[in-house]
């Protein structure tokens, strides 16, 4: 039984390190360029109220500025548009400079003075993510601090009404979270841009402040849409590079209907296009140059302001991050525009698909294509250019004829940018009032690039294909052959709209001749959410994508696609195969901290299984047995999933919803709503068997290194096998409780919770020597007693006839019998099993003590403290358990009933810790205390 169980959680062992492994590297490389500072950064402290100084010590604004600048800007008489940074979770001021850098280079080609000045808050590099207790207090501080940014500009004549934001991480959280002070006055911000920010939902809920944070936030937003209509706000996501914060969470909770605000992850960012680790879609040159070039067009040319227009800032943020036009919204006055009249400079093409390479001498060129004749056959018209210059190049002939074209229109705002080239799809549907259609190839500044263009029909643009079921393995595959009679082709990936599964898709082009080709872009796109990600392959080539997906599909009315802009002349084989390992990943991505809930459910189980073999035998099993027999999915996830039903239909019939207690459903992650909420009841046994393992696993290394500490403390402590060893008196217990009690009512709970736990782990390798003298004793009887100083009671007679019982005593030593050695054994493994059990709210509890220790300087108390309360009830139970025994459990009156309470608590919190992490210390406790009152009654 024992090698088998360690097979099995050996093979679900290496289950959860491919998901690890997947997650962590299963992307493509950086991408991002670095920015660098052209001169030394200098961070300018900004002076606040004494008021404001006084309640926040540990806080801090700053200016940023380099050489020249940070000279003239040493008085702070300022004159630009103001934006400010907040860094995220343990995030630094300082990580504006590429931000600031950027946006000084960008000023010093600008006209009429127009530049930035961007300010920097120092959060103390708090761990917020983790430890909501601060997050209230930031955004108090964030309120002062646009106050006090916008007192700098009173000198002015028109001085700035309004802070542009710029939040990584947490400080994106932050930044809507102003919203929610009743004071704050919401024309003092107007724009949000947000990086990586977790809107949904927290990444862990380790402590209710986070969660009630989060609730006091979304719904502000939500409920009070209408009067936050105006505030124009952005989010980007990192893209599967970003594992700390996935790009589903970054998501904004905000009514659909509300075109201000903007989610989309950084892959579909156009001239962006790459993926973003956490931390380097702070300086990621190719999204900081978008960012600065967003914020120079929002500026308007009078006021040298950020402008107050909501229409215009939705126009340019969505040609900078969504859709990259010709021109933005300031430039569109008159789609009126003359053409040259020159007859030399005209080609009418009839055939059916134009490519035409520009000659390397400077030359006006136009095509003509007419409309009449192709309005019935086709239905759209294709066209693209690797001339990447925003410049109108497509128009529409009011009336026109072989040679000259009369008033025409330009066409080109509907252009496209993609990784290789600028693409322009119009629908003939739409240009029933032109008679020609104009592609401009002049080449006046000697620049050579490529135009293709082509009619096509939208019956042969898309094609299906059902992708293989995600239990497939990849042993199966969905083939579908694109000969390329045209430019583009549509691949609709059928039943692919869920986020457990994950596919391997290989694009092989064969092509005829050896022509130069502009290269093929594979574009994956997702209709209900802007995470589009593009590949650029050459031709032929063969491709591998990944497909998967950052959110789950909200209906049912659409897949995703697989757009394919091809070469001509070339045939393309695209191949669908499940990858194994990706889903895996994206199990752990998305359910990753269900693993900890099932963790703490395998080791509660596995007490339990102890609790019952002492009522049972009188004696503890060994913890490997215990925490091996802990897997029980039909004790546990079968009530969970009928609990859910339960839950679920009480709240349809009651009124009031806050009646119940939440379900892990939660209405923070929409993607496990309505179809997606089946698809976690099945995968709850997967990671049910994952937590399991890492039970396993953890207890094995737990006796590995409580065997490895014994050993090095050995000599310096002389085992004993009486009951009695290693035990504290009442008195002194007492004390314990008080003096940590006292100390985490000053200071941090976390911190008198992991004082018990390590207490209590001191007990454990006060048996570990005895232990030792176990395994010993299945060596050899020689060398336990030369190492342990013990002998046994009863041994054959020697082979030199010494007379028996001669070896039984040794100066007055103690003797040891066999079953001294079992009793000492059962209480190892006992308290071994409750040293897991104590060891998991230290562990859960570790961001607070460590968020205490790191503000010291600033405050010796952590307030609020969400470890406080059950701090009280840990700390006492683990001192009443140092002293306890097998022998008083199993004389305890009420270990038939304790015994019986971890499998419904293992139910109750795999129920309702699933999504918050800091209620497993809760469920601890209530088998805790009644197992210490066993030992006392």
């Amino acid at each position: 039984m024992r090698a088998a169980a360690v097979a099995f959680y050996g093979a679900a062992l290496g289950l959860l390190l491919v998901g690890l492994r997947e997650l962590l590297t299963g992307f493509e490389e950086n991408r991002c360029s670095m920015t660098y500072m052209f001169e030394y950064p200098e961070y300018r402290r900004v002076s606040l109220p004494r008021r404001v100084a006084r309640l926040y010590p540990a806080y801090g604004l700053y200016l940023y500025g380099e050489g020249l600048y940070a000279q003239e800007t040493r008085a702070l008489k300022l004159s630009g548009a103001p934006v400010l940074f907040l860094p995220g979770n343990a995030g630094s001021y300082k990580q504006a400079r590429s931000l600031g850098s950027v946006a000084l280079r960008k000023a010093e080609n600008m006209e009429g003075g127009v530049h930035l000045n961007v300010f920097t808050v120092d959060f103390n590099e708090e761990l917020v993510a983790l430890y909501g207790g601060s997050l209230l207090r930031q955004t108090h501080f964030l309120h002062e601090s646009i106050k006090a940014i916008l007192r700098l500009y009173k000198q002015l004549k028109t001085p700035p009404h309004s802070v542009a934001l710029v939040g990584h991480s947490m400080g994106g959280v932050v930044a809507r979270a102003l919203f929610t002070l009743p004071r704050f006055n919401p024309h003092l911000v107007s724009l949000i841009i947000t990086q990586a920010s977790p809107h949904m939902a927290p990444v862990l809920a380790l402590d209710p402040y986070l969660l009630d944070f989060y609730t006091a936030v979304r719904q502000k937003w939500v409920n009070q849409a209408a009067k936050l209509r105006n505030i124009t706000l952005l989010s980007v996501g990192g893209g599967y590079r970003d594992y700390q914060v996935r790009s589903g969470l970054t998501s904004l909770p905000c009514p659909p209907g509300d075109p201000n605000k903007l989610s989309l992850v950084v892959t579909a960012v156009p001239r962006t296009w790459v993926s973003t680790d956490h931390l380097s879609i702070v300086w990621c040159k190719e999204l900081v140059l978008a960012t600065v070039r967003a914020f120079f067009d929002l500026i308007d040319a009078q006021t040298r302001q950020f402008t107050d227009d909501p229409e215009r800032r939705r126009s340019i943020l969505n040609h900078h991050f969504i859709r990259h036009n010709v021109r933005t919204l300031r430039d569109v006055q008159d789609t009126s525009v003359p053409i040259l009249d020159v007859p030399e400079a005209w080609s009418e093409v009839n055939s059916l698909r134009l490519s035409y390479r520009t000659p390397k001498e400077g030359q006006l060129k136009y095509f003509l294509f007419a409309l009449p004749s192709r309005r019935n056959a086709y239905s759209h018209f294709y066209c693209r250019s690797n001339n990447l210059e925003t410049s109108s190049w497509v128009f529409g002939c009011l009336h026109g004829n072989a040679s000259s074209c009369g008033p025409a229109v330009d066409l080109s705002m509907g252009t496209e940018l993609l990784p290789a080239y600028k693409v322009l799809v119009l629908s003939l549907a739409d240009l029933s009032s032109f008679t020609h259609l104009v592609v401009s190839a002049s080449n006046l500044n000697s620049k050579q690039f490529t135009v293709e263009c082509e009619w096509q029909r939208e019956e042969s643009l898309t094609r299906s294909v059902s992708v293989p079921h995600v239990l497939s393995f990849g042993f199966q595959a969905s083939d579908i052959t694109v000969n390329s009679s045209g430019l583009l082709h549509n691949i609709q990936l059928l039943h692919f709209h869920q986020v457990y599964q994950a596919f391997r898709i290989s694009v092989v082009s064969q092509c005829r001749g050896t022509r130069d080709r502009l290269p093929s872009v594979y574009r994956m796109r997702v209709p209900w959410f802007r995470e589009d990600s593009f590949t650029t392959a050459s031709a032929p080539s063969a491709t591998e994508i990944s497909g998967m997906l950052h959110t789950s599909r909200p209906d049912n009315a659409s897949s995703v696609l697989l757009q394919l802009h091809t070469a001509p002349n070339c045939q393309y084989k695209v191949s669908v195969r499940t990858s194994f390992p990706k889903v895996l990943g994206q199990v752990l991505r998305f359910c990753g901290p269900l693993v900890p809930v099932y963790t703490a459910v395998a080791l509660l189980l596995a007490c339990g299984g102890q609790l019952s073999s002492i009522l049972a035998s009188g004696r503890a099993a060994d913890m490997s047995e215990a925490v091996g027999g802990a897997l029980q999915l039909h004790k546990v996830n079968l009530p969970v999933y009928l609990l859910h039903i339960l839950l679920s239909c009480c709240r349809d019939l009651l009124p009031l919803e806050d009646s119940l207690p939440p379900t892990p459903p939660d209405e923070a992650l929409p993607e496990w709503a309505e179809s997606g909420e089946e698809w976690r009841h099945l995968l709850a046994p997967l990671l049910y068997v994952l937590g399991a393992a890492v039970a396993f696993w953890a207890s094995a290394l737990l006796r590995l290194l409580v065997r490895l500490a014994s050993l090095l403390l050995a000599p310096l402590h002389r085992p004993s096998v009486s009951r009695g060893a290693g035990t504290l008196r009442l008195r002194t217990r007492l004390l314990l409780a008080v003096c940590l009690v006292a100390a985490g009512s000053t200071s941090c709970g976390a911190l008198a919770i992991a004082a018990a736990g390590l207490l209590h782990l001191n007990r454990v390798l006060t048996f570990s020597p005895c232990c030792l003298q176990v395994l010993r004793l299945q060596m050899t009887e020689r060398s336990l007693s030369h190492m342990l100083n013990l002998a046994p009671q009863k041994q054959k007679p020697a082979a030199n006839g010494a007379p028996e019982g001669a070896a039984g005593e040794r100066g007055g030593a103690p003797l040891l019998s066999e079953s001294a050695l079992q009793e000492v054994r059962d209480d190892l493994q006992l308290h071994l099993s409750l040293a897991a059990l104590l060891l998991l709210p230290a562990v859960l509890s570790a961001p607070s003590l460590l968020h205490w220790s790191r503000s010291l300087r600033f405050c010796t108390r952590l307030d609020p403290d969400p470890c406080w309360l059950h701090s009280v009830p840990l700390v006492c139970v683990s001192l009443l358990l140092i002293n306890c025994d097998t022998l008083q459990l199993s004389n305890s009156r009420l270990l038939p009933v304790v015994s019986c309470l971890p499998l419904p608590l293992a139910v109750a919190m795999a129920t309702f810790s699933s999504l918050h992490l800091y209620r497993i210390a809760y469920f601890l406790s209530a088998v805790l205390v009644p197992l210490g009152v066993c030992c006392v009654l």
